[in-house]
């Protein structure tokens, strides 16, 4: 039992962590909608909260 599973291990691809990183860090992918509108978006978000903020203690 331990010479077969022995072998079957021996045969599993396993990569280490810093080999797949590497391996992820050199394929070129597509921006999504994150990279493209992320900041925009947190702005924007930011900006609508701060001026709802300033409007409400404006009125009291």
């Amino acid at each position: 039992m331990f010479p077969m599973a022995r072998t079957a291990l021996s045969r599993l691809r396993v990569q280490s962590i810093p080999q797949t990183m590497t391996r992820q860090s050199h394929q070129k992918r597509t921006p999504d909608f994150h990279d493209k509108y992320g900041n925009a978006v947190l702005a924007s978000g930011a900006t609508f909260c701060i001026a709802v903020w300033a409007y409400q203690h404006k009125l009291e």
